[in-house]
């Protein structure tokens, strides 16, 4: 795999590319599509911002920014090698949503300047991706551009994780015939997308979540947290437990894992309650090895790779979140349509038939990005978060 793949990436010269939507051939083509033709779009924007939608190719363009701090397990490798990554997403936005994109690898991690930076091309934009942004900074700065841009921003190690987790989570429970509001789920790992799917989790009702890190079960007293970890420890771990992911992991009906590989052991498989819900997706490495766990009598097993069933794969979320979000001009997109998106994917699934090795649709699955965009688009006319 190694070599065919630095083989492809040399002879393509990178993945993507900028291709014209008109031919010139002539002088009056020429006219048309610059000087002086140019001219007459350019008055109409300055006339109204707004018509850049109808003559340029603003709303149906992405940026995709990284500064390259978190790059796909690999970590802080920097901006020149998270590029790969970031054209990756752009051939996968374009093949599955029709969306255009831009890679923009930044050579700062500063977040005040990653945040002007990103505000001052916005114009050129109908939607922002953050990728590959190390936590809490990536936080931070989603927060702080949502505020302050009229174009919807979307972080997807953190939401998209979030919405294909939940989605898989809703047919999961039907599959052990749990009730979502009654189970008690363990989220191990409270960086970007523990504390998205927290969020999610709780948006859906589940009253009893427990966070846990290296350091054990997440409480308001906690040592060294960030202002969004102190929230969220407010809001989980109703019964005040205390220890390390072993007790946390007692009686649980699901494990939810974005941290690291091979931490969880038959003995804490074995405590969990019946039927019992693992989605263990740290990469390259999942937290459990899905024969382990179904030794130990897990029934359904979920993980981030292709090569076991149930992968958790962001592609079935963020296309058609942005062919939503750009189809309708939307401004933002909140968590409720985030859960919604869930249950959207979730019900595909359900509608081809659920087994234990099939709680997820496939990525390659035409209705998916339909469904999703048509989901984002229609609420975000609903709630007015449109332009």
């Amino acid at each position: 795999m190694r070599n065919e793949a630095l083989k492809l990436h040399k002879k393509l010269l990178g993945k993507i590319e900028v291709n014209n939507k008109i031919d010139v051939k002539d002088k009056r083509d020429l006219s048309l599509v610059y000087s002086p033709g140019v001219a007459e779009p350019c008055r109409e924007i300055f006339k109204n911002k707004e018509t850049v939608y109808e003559y340029t190719s603003k709303g149906n363009t992405v940026a995709i920014v990284t500064d390259g701090s978190a790059v796909l397990g690999l970590g802080n490798i920097g901006p020149e090698a998270a590029l790969p990554v970031m054209e990756g997403k752009s051939v996968l936005l374009k093949k599955f949503a029709g969306v255009n994109t831009v890679p923009i690898c930044l050579s700062t991690q500063e977040s005040d300047e990653i945040v002007n930076i990103i505000k001052n091309i916005s114009a050129t934009y109908g939607a922002i991706l953050l990728e590959d942004i190390a936590a809490p900074r990536c936080i931070e700065i989603e927060e702080r551009l949502k505020e302050e841009l009229d174009i919807p921003v979307f972080h997807d190690d953190q939401h998209g994780t979030a919405i294909v987790t939940m989605a898989g989570l809703i047919n999961a429970a039907k599959l052990v015939n749990k009730d979502l509001k009654e189970i008690k789920v363990v989220v191990n790992g409270i960086g970007a997308a523990g504390s998205s799917i927290t969020k999610l989790l709780l948006e859906a009702g589940i009253k009893e979540v427990i966070l846990c890190d290296k350091e054990g079960i997440l409480n308001p007293g906690t040592q060294d947290l960030t202002d969004k970890q102190i929230e969220l420890a407010e809001q989980t771990n109703p019964n005040g437990e205390e220890g390390g992911l072993d007790v946390a992991i007692k009686d649980a009906d699901v494990f939810i894992g974005v941290s690291v590989g091979n931490i969880l052991t038959k003995d804490m498989l074995e405590s969990m309650g019946d039927d019992s819900i693992i989605f263990a997706m740290a990469n390259p490495d999942p937290e459990v090895k899905p024969d382990l766990a179904k030794e130990a009598g897990s029934r359904i097993v979920g993980t981030g790779r292709s090569d076991y069933p149930n992968q958790v794969n962001n592609l079935l979320a963020f296309p058609g979140v942005f062919k939503g979000l750009l189809s309708a001009r939307a401004t933002d997109i909140t968590d409720d349509m985030k859960l919604k998106v869930a249950y959207a994917i979730a019900k595909i699934a359900e509608d081809n038939g659920l087994n234990d090795d099939y709680i997820i649709p496939d990525p390659f699955d035409k209705e998916v990005v339909n469904r999703v965009a048509n989901t984002i688009s229609k609420l975000a006319r609903e709630k007015g978060l449109i332009r």
